[in-house]
Order: C-alpha cells, then structure tokens, then sequence
C-alpha cells in the first residue's frame, strides 16, 4: 500500500487548484464561524461548539460520499490519525475563536500563516527540500499577509494570539497529513479524522453547548459542508505535490474573504488590500511557474 500511494504521479498545476479551491470553502467557513460567534445569527454560540458542528457536519457528508463510493479501507495508521486530527481540531477552533474576537481581514491574514509553518515543518518533518524559489515564494506572502495585517498596536491583541497559535497548530497538520496521504486513500484519511475529530470536539462542546436557533443550525452545517469540501480537496492536493509546494496557494483564501466581505458585507477593499492580495498571488505564480519548470526538465 505505501509503494503504490507513495509513488502518485505528482500533478504541481492541479495540485495547486486544487488548494486555491479549498481556499474558497476555507474563507467561507470563517465567515460563517464570524456569524455564529457574534450576534449576527441571534446568541452568540462558543467556539468549540462552533467547531463541534464543523465536524458532525463533515462527517454526515463524508460518510454518505463513503457509502455511495464503497472505497477499499486498509488498516489505519491510528495515532497518526489521533495527532492529526487533534492538531486540526486545535487549530480550527483557535481560528473560529479569533474571527470573533477581530476583525475578519485580521483573523484571515494571521491564520493563514500557516503555510509558512506548513513548510517549515515539512523539511525536518518530511524531508522535503525547500530551494530559493520556495523560500523566495514564500517570503513575498509572508510580506503580503503582513501588508493585510495592517500592523497597528491593536493587531496583537487576545483574538491575533488566538489565530497566531491555530496557524502553528495547522501548519503542523499539514506534515501530517502528508504522512497519511503516502498510506492510506484521500477518503478513508478523512472519514477517520473527522470520525476523531467529532469525538474530541463533541466531548468538549458539551461543557458549553446552548441551543441552536434553526439559522444558526443551517449556519453550523455550512461550516461543516464547505469544510468536508475543503478537506476534500486539500488531501488530494498534498497527494497530487509536495506539500511545502501546496501549502502557499492556502493564501488566496485572503483573496476569497475580502471578496465575500465585499458581496455580502459590502466592505470594498482598499488599496492595502489590493497590494497584499497582488502579493500573495504573485508568490503562487511565481512557485507555479518554477514548479512547472521543474517538472518540465525532470520528465
């Protein structure tokens, strides 16, 4: 099993849709934990119950796409899993905890920092090789979540350390993940994390559940919806190209939020905005060029 998984033909461009598509769902969940975290949706719901509805939902998905696909389950690498899982778990509820605490521009630049970890991790972790280009792709987003940032004395506040952490937590999962996907099938690597995840999050949640109103519960089910979607396509990316490659991309979910920001809020973004977003784009291509490049001179 881990010869044929480890040896997917690798795929840089559709790797790197791939995940610039789950940027979409990702930016869309955020905004939907905003709603649920404030009074938009009616009383305030606590983030871990925020995030326990992100994974019932998920799983009910994933399940119904396992039973209609019927994939072949092999035995599963469980503590991989359990760390995984609690990793992704951690970081999705500092996350949905942050978007309620500042403001989603802020939340949104701060968390999807975790690319940069992503990537830092996967080389003592994976042993991926990071050259130039990388690091230079890298750096040139760094640079423009920094702009988006808009770095005042109220940027480091309780929500910023709150996201700050989940970006950690995640960029760490994203090693893990990669682990996984060299073993065992995209389906059953998310069937069994949001099967553990749901358990984690609906013992904690337990503690501060209230009642739902039924906008919040259709609310809650499209956080866990577009996050099973996102899941979905991220596992495929990082099986599809390295995932210190794959992990940039994850910026243009900023590029997604203002865009949302902008239709259902009708926040126009401004000139800041413009420059960090042409920033992060600009590293995706410059990284999907030279990946391209690579793979043009290897074959």
């Amino acid at each position: 099993m881990s010869t044929t998984e480890s040896n997917t033909e690798q795929k840089p461009i559709l790797a790197a849709a791939l995940t610039v598509l789950a940027s979409s769902f990702v930016a869309g969940t955020t905004l939907l934990a905003k709603a649920l975290g404030t009074d938009a949706l009616g009383t305030p719901l606590n983030a871990l119950q925020v995030s326990q509805g992100r994974f019932l939902f998920a799983f009910m998905a994933i399940s119904l796409a396992v039973a209609v696909l019927r994939p072949k389950f092999t035995r599963p690498a469980i503590g991989t899993h359990i760390l995984r899982s609690t990793l992704g778990w951690g970081g999705v509820t500092l996350m949905f905890a942050a978007a309620a605490f500042i403001p989603l521009s802020d939340a949104t630049a701060i968390s999807f920092l975790n690319p940069v970890f992503g990537m830092l991790f996967a080389i003592p972790f994976l042993g991926e090789k990071v050259g130039p280009w990388r690091w230079l792709s890298a750096s040139i987003a760094i640079a423009g979540a920094i702009v988006l940032m808009r770095p005042t004395s109220g940027v480091l506040e309780f929500g910023a350390l709150l996201a700050l952490s989940g970006a950690v937590l995640l960029g760490v999962e994203v090693t893990v993940i990669k682990k996984l996907t060299n073993r065992e099938g995209p389906l059953q690597i998310l069937w069994v994390n949001n099967l553990i995840g749901l358990c984690i999050s609906t013992t904690v949640a337990s503690f501060v559940w209230i009642s739902p109103s039924p906008m919040q519960w259709a609310a809650l089910a499209g956080v866990g919806l577009l996050m099973a979607a996102a899941q979905s396509c991220f596992v495929n990316a990082v099986r599809l190209g390295d995932a210190s490659f794959v992990a940039p991309f994850f910026y243009t979910t900023l590029v997604f939020a203002a865009l949302y920001d902008g239709v259902i809020f009708g926040v126009i973004p401004d000139a800041v905005s413009y420059s960090g977003s042409a920033m992060i784009l600009l590293s995706a291509a410059l990284l999907a060029w030279r990946e391209t490049k690579r793979t043009k001179v290897q074959s």
